[in-house]
């Protein structure tokens, strides 16, 4: 591409600069665009727009490629930990071995809430969605913590992004706890971040809770593999509410509400109310003609993605973690043996090799979660605490960005032209 984009409207010639990245597409610059035509863009959804500039995560979709950092999803699931991902994400390296026990330990410091939360929690209806309770809490932290609201503060920022990334798995340990009546647990230091979110889950203050290590490193896993995804909708709500210069607390709330919405969170729970229909394995080619048929609306639930055209990069790692989860806990479920041949036929069908509908990272997850003992209502609470870190990286980016202004998307107006008021007596 040369380096100006030439472009016409209503016999005016213009020419906006084309920028280039390490990698990827280039982007026309039409910043100017209407200070020279008067026109603007149109881009429902801007999936053809870049809103900012990121060094944090890199997706090729045609290729199946997703980066973070520099480094691939699959080395980085495979090898590295959580922490270390969240360490990446927010400092731009992975960290030495000293550098990775101060991170922890600081996180591990701020894994408890403060203690009026209890009584915050209590508010809500017992039958309370976990994520309507997520919602509401996250957004609170900001009554309680405030000394590290102020985004002109490096230090400040600091300290929020760790108080986020530490304490949403305790919120979310207690949403759960709450929803099904069950006491609190404090956090344990002694555990890892993973472990200690499993032992507040499933705990409960009568015997102790032997966290199992082949559950530990599966959502440990998951946690990394769900760690950030470039701009998808909610991290776009956080740039966006962020760029108001709300306080960081009020951010991740707008992102958790926005990936509460089904069409972007909750596809693990489709795919796995889509076993549940199955049922059965000798079921499984009644639903796979279906699925082929264009005049049945029924579709195969996580397979395919909008985004990767090719196989989920994250996907290859799930479906080997699935064999061990269930091995150690011994699964034997009609319902992942259902998942277990779906996954094969798919594979191995031609319509689904030619159309690229691989089994992607929800289809897997959803299937592990539900092995773990997780209900359904969780699993886009689980989503959150993994993109938390996602999250307060990008809000850390963008608040460090001198390009950065408020968001103000513009609108193609096809309502009334001016018109007069009339007296109600008159109409």
């Amino acid at each position: 591409m040369s380096d100006a984009a030439k472009f016409s409207l209503s016999g005016k010639d213009v020419e906006f600069p084309v920028m280039s990245g390490s990698v990827g597409p280039d982007v026309v610059d039409i910043r100017k665009l209407y200070a020279q035509t008067d026109a603007f863009t149109y881009d429902p959804g801007f999936t053809s727009t870049a809103s900012c500039q990121s060094k944090l995560t890199y997706i090729d979709g045609d290729e199946g490629v997703l980066l973070h950092r520099g480094y691939p999803i699959g080395e980085l699931a495979e090898q590295s930990s959580f922490m270390e991902v969240a360490y990446l994400l927010l400092n731009g390296e992975l960290p030495g071995s000293a550098e990775l026990g101060t991170f922890s330990r600081t996180i591990t410091r701020h894994t408890m809430v403060h203690e009026q939360l209890a009584t915050f929690f209590r508010g809500f209806r017992r039958d309370a969605h976990p994520m309507a309770i997520m919602c509401g809490v996250v957004g609170a932290l900001s009554a309680f913590y405030h000394d590290s609201t102020d985004i002109r503060d490096p230090e400040q920022r600091i300290i929020a992004s760790h108080r986020l990334i530490a304490k949403m798995p305790t919120l979310a340990a207690m949403a759960y706890k709450y929803s099904v009546g069950q006491p609190f647990l404090y956090p344990d230091n002694s555990l890892s971040y993973t472990g200690n979110f499993l032992r507040m889950t499933f705990g409960v203050p009568a015997e102790p809770y032997e966290v199992n290590p082949a559950v530990e490193k599966a959502m440990d896993r998951i946690f990394i593999l769900h760690a950030d995804h470039e701009q998808n909708a909610s991290t776009s709500t956080v740039r966006l509410a962020g760029s108001s210069g709300a306080n960081p607390f009020a951010c991740i709330a707008a992102g958790i509400a926005c990936l509460w919405g089904p069409a972007h969170g909750g596809a693990n729970e489709a795919a796995l109310n889509m076993l549940r229909e199955i049922g059965t394995p000798e079921r499984i080619p009644e639903f796979i003609a279906r699925a082929k048929d264009k005049n049945d609306p029924f579709r195969l639930m996580g397979f395919g993605h909008r985004v990767y055209k090719n196989y989920d990069p994250r996907a290859t790692v799930m479906q080997k973690t699935v064999r061990e989860v269930f091995d150690a806990l011994k699964v034997n479920d009609p319902l992942f043996e259902t998942a277990l041949r779906l996954e094969e036929l798919a594979l191995n069908d031609d319509y689904f090799v030619e159309k690229k509908l691989f089994p992607n990272v929800d289809f897997y997850s959803g299937v592990i979660l539900s092995a773990i003992g997780f209900p359904t209502s969780m699993f886009t609470v689980l989503f959150a605490i993994a993109r938390t870190v996602g999250w307060v990286a990008q809000w850390n980016e963008m608040i460090t960005d001198p390009d950065q202004k408020i968001g103000r998307p513009r609108q193609l107006y096809t309502g009334p032209t001016q018109r007069t008021y009339l007296p109600v007596e008159q109409r």
